[in-house]
């Protein structure tokens, strides 16, 4: 029998305040040391517990001359009698924003006891356990980031596989696997070792807005058509404007990090076949990390790009490579189990798409309020047909050709009209029979 919350016990979804981003954070730095779940080869994902505060002044800065910077990510909280009970947080996939992320829903676990609990036995409803905890606020989380951003049509997430509570959480609220993500990790002395290889890539260029087309039509090749589907990522997904460029700057000045990327140009085809952006840590505190999409018919340039990046970490203080890959793409698990890269993580992509009921309103001419016989009133003719020209041509023709034909139906002449009539009405207005005999001889003057 499933336990549900006292009725007592209402938990109201806000938005997240200036004053909660202490309890946030002590939040998701519990969260992180239970479990670690994040996306490590995101780089947008800066901080995996929601640190907000080393940005807590800028955001705020940019709030007065840049509005939208404030929707770039969405938090709501759950709270129980003035007290933090859940968190989640949400953010746009693309730039059309028809793709959400859900970045995290953590849930407190610890649920404080009443005063005047009894000392039997008998467990008491409010002290509920971690698991069905989490099922309740969490699912209250999710579904009112359903409601609340009516622009997501599809919504996208990592779980850890080997995390049963979440994995049930996200599947009682509709979402299915969508691939299984691998992460690895290459330890300095292996990048060493391959830096030494010197890559084959004549045509690797930088990249710059001019080429979002091609690295487009390149990610829509790399993936299978359900995975585009949900990603729905569009040419302005690769472009970057000047405000995000400044923005990485200041970020990368303040983590001490640098940003490289390149892509290989076929010149025969004009098509971009392969691409690699790694983020560098200069100080040795973090490792590195990378991302790399590379056309499913030139699986050759996986031993090349991954040559030139392990070449272009050998500039900064020697640390570790992480880097992801998917189950639809076999031949880079290969190649990554060839060079002994480790496994690190195992997660499943899992997504939800959203359609939004809209109100009924029970008025008195509702269509579910109309009888058939109502219905099919429309549909009879207003007034008696009027008979066309060609119906009287098949009339006349039916009485000229059958000679079992009704007496009534059959033209008769009729001295006194002088034409062809149907009892007193005419039906065709035809000449009189002419005689063919001949015409009266005129008498000589």
């Amino acid at each position: 029998m499933t336990q549900v919350l006292p009725q007592t016990a209402q938990i109201v979804i806000r938005s997240i305040q200036y004053r909660d981003l202490e309890t946030v954070e002590r939040l998701s730095e519990a969260e992180t040391d239970r479990d670690r779940v994040d996306d490590p080869t995101d780089a947008e994902k800066s901080a995996k517990a929601l640190s907000f505060r080393p940005w807590r002044g800028l955001k705020k800065a940019l709030s007065l001359v840049w509005t939208p910077s404030q929707q770039t990510f969405g938090a709501y909280l759950a709270d129980q009698d003035n007290q933090l009970r859940g968190m989640i947080r949400i953010s746009p996939f693309n730039r059309t924003r028809s793709t959400w992320r859900v970045d995290r829903v953590a849930v407190v676990h610890r649920v404080e006891q009443p005063t005047d609990a009894p000392t039997d036995a008998s467990p008491e409803p409010s002290k509920l356990p971690p698991k069905l905890s989490l099922a309740t606020v969490g699912s209250q989380l999710l579904r009112h980031s359903f409601e609340k951003i009516w622009e997501a049509r599809t919504w996208l997430l990592e779980v850890d596989v080997n995390d049963t509570a979440l994995l049930a959480l996200y599947r009682q609220n509709g979402f299915q696997p969508l691939a299984q993500m691998t992460y690895w990790m290459l330890a300095p002395e292996q990048l060493q070792e391959i830096a030494e290889r010197e890559p084959d890539l004549p045509n690797l260029l930088p990249i710059s807005n001019a080429d979002a087309q091609l690295l487009y039509q390149l990610d829509t090749a790399a993936m299978p058509p359900l995975v585009r589907q949900v990603f729905d990522r569009h040419v302005l997904d690769f472009k970057t404007s000047l405000l995000s460029s400044l923005m990485g700057g200041v970020k990368n000045w303040f983590t001490h990090a640098e940003t490289v990327s390149g892509y290989v140009f076929e010149p025969q085809r004009k098509a971009a076949i392969g691409y690699f952006q790694i983020r560098l840590c200069r100080d040795g505190a973090q490792p590195h990390q990378a991302q790399l999409t590379v056309h499913p018919a030139y699986t050759w340039l996986y031993p090349e790009l991954v040559s030139q990046m392990a070449r272009i970490t050998q500039e900064v203080p020697p640390q570790t490579l992480e880097l992801a890959s998917s189950d639809y793409q076999p031949e880079r698990e290969e190649y990554l189990e060839r060079i002994g890269a480790n496994r690190v993580a195992h997660t499943l992509m899992m997504s939800r798409s959203v359609w939004h009921k809209l109100r009924e309103s029970k008025l008195p001419m509702a269509l579910d309020s109309l009888q058939l016989s109502e219905v099919l009133q429309g549909f009879k003719p207003a007034r008696k047909p009027v008979p066309g020209r060609m119906a009287l041509l098949r009339l006349w023709n039916q009485s000229t050709t059958d000679p079992k034909a009704d007496v009534n139906t059959m033209p008769r002449n009729d001295s006194t009209s002088g034409g062809t009539t149907q009892g007193n009405k005419p039906l065709i207005n035809l000449p009189t029979p002419t005689e063919f005999s001949d015409p009266p001889q005129e008498e000589p003057c």
